[in-house]
């Protein structure tokens, strides 16, 4: 048993000189390794949140972006709108003055002839009634077979 023993103490010593040493740098490497690792991971998260949040923070950016230049074409067609309302009802009013204008100098134009064709029928019958020297029933007679041409005239 005390052979057993020595060897053993032996054995441990040797252990300890030859491949404690070994194992434990091998161990310290690999803890080295794994904690390098695990730092590295955190860095990378570290990188992909800031990634992200940039990234969150600029989407932000382009849908501000895009809602303003919604909201600009969008007043841009309500002016353009109302424009195109405001000259169609000044366009409608023009044309309404205009067909008015029209009107009132086609009523001129047709007074102004009528007037003309009164004036010319009143020197025919005076002339006529000049001419026969008749009486007031005969006259009326006249005047009014003038009228009643006049009138089938129209």
């Amino acid at each position: 048993m005390l052979t057993q023993l020595f060897f053993f103490i032996v054995l441990l010593t040797l252990i300890k000189k030859f491949a404690w040493g070994p194992v434990m740098n091998m161990m310290q490497k690999r803890e080295e390794y794994v904690a390098n690792e695990i730092e590295s991971a955190e860095q990378s998260r570290k990188e992909a949140e800031s990634a992200a949040k940039k990234a969150q923070a600029e989407l932000n950016q382009v849908k501000q972006e895009a809602q303003k230049m919604f909201e600009d074409a969008k007043n841009a067609g309500a002016k353009q709108e109302q424009d195109i309302i405001d000259t169609a009802r000044k366009e409608a009013e023009r044309i309404k003055q205009q067909a008015q204008a029209e009107i009132q100098n086609e009523k001129e134009q047709a007074l102004q002839a009528l007037q003309d064709q009164v004036a010319s029928l009143s020197v025919l019958i005076a002339s006529k009634v000049i001419e026969k020297e008749i009486n007031e029933q005969d006259q009326e007679k006249l005047i009014n077979d003038y009228l009643k041409e006049v009138g089938e005239e129209r």
